[in-house]
């Protein structure tokens, strides 16, 4: 059962509460011009992990523990299932993951009929350390970008190319972004354990979409996405089922609103919404 917990003014926008594949299910076909999502990483094992010099366990919920290969691809495949549904047939989708799930879902892509566009791995400047000592130091995340439109079909996704020049100093844009955490202004309400920088999801629906696009999340966390898309003139449909990071994304969304452009027309117009600088690229 979900419900909707917050709504922007002009009505464009909701957040939803409840288990995001029935609401994913409930939803129109060929509704949503883009997704932007950061699911379970399925990684939490008891194992330990290094936070602002502390060593803590790297469980982060029963929402995030692994039922085991076969049934953690199934789960993928059935998310990612529901959301080539909704999406148009020229409509995009970036899924974030860690090694423990990015090689599942990139399959799942494949498996259901995606044409995966470009790998974009996110490196952090300063990661916390390998406290095992028995491998490299874990410092990068990848975002898979996909697309339902077939090669040499019809349906031609966007991609704005210029404008991701733009940001890299005329220069073709690389698949490597070297960007920060989410700073602490971004956590003023709280943080959510998988909170990635609004200027990482920025950069992505700036090159993917338009102003006034749809952009869903099914798995809506902090929202994050929602507060990329709001600054950005898109419109945001997402969905949490944990309820305290429900409450954590609806201050989240509320705070923005009366800032936001819903009508901004350039690059310019969207960038000067942020807190934080978007212009963030490599310009080697």
């Amino acid at each position: 059962m979900t419900k909707a917990v917050w709504t922007s003014k002009d009505g464009r926008s909701t957040l939803y509460s409840g288990e995001s594949i029935a609401w994913l299910n409930s939803l129109p076909e060929n509704s949503v011009d883009c997704i932007w999502t950061d699911p379970p990483y399925l990684l939490s094992n008891d194992g330990i992990t290094c936070i602002a010099g502390k060593m803590v366990k790297v469980n982060k919920g029963e929402w995030d523990r692994s039922r085991g290969v076969e049934l953690d691809h199934e789960f993928n495949r059935t998310w990612l299932q529901a959301c080539y549904r909704v999406l148009k047939p020229a409509g995009t989708i970036w899924v974030s993951g860690t090694l423990h799930v990015y090689l599942s879902v990139g399959m799942a892509m494949m498996q259901l009929g995606y044409r995966i566009l470009n790998d974009i791995v996110w490196e952090k400047p300063a990661p916390p350390p390998n406290l095992g000592c028995r491998c490299f130091t874990h410092s990068t995340e990848v975002l898979l970008w996909a697309t339902k439109a077939k090669k040499g079909g019809a349906d031609r996704y966007t991609f704005n190319y210029e404008a991701m020049r733009a940001l890299n100093g005329g220069k073709q844009m690389k698949n490597v972004w070297r960007m920060s955490p989410p700073p602490s202004n971004e956590k003023v309400h709280g943080k959510h354990p998988t909170q990635k920088p609004v200027a990482l999801v920025a950069r992505c629906l700036e090159a993917s979409t338009n102003p006034g696009d749809l952009v869903l999340d099914p798995f809506a966390g902090s929202a994050t996405t929602g507060v990329a898309a709001l600054k950005l003139g898109r419109s945001f449909l997402g969905c949490e089922r944990e309820q305290k990071y429900v409450q954590l994304a609806v201050k989240r969304l509320s705070r923005p609103v009366e800032q936001t452009n819903n009508n901004a027309e350039t690059l310019e117009d969207a960038l000067s919404l942020f807190d934080e600088p978007l212009r963030v690229a490599h310009a080697d």
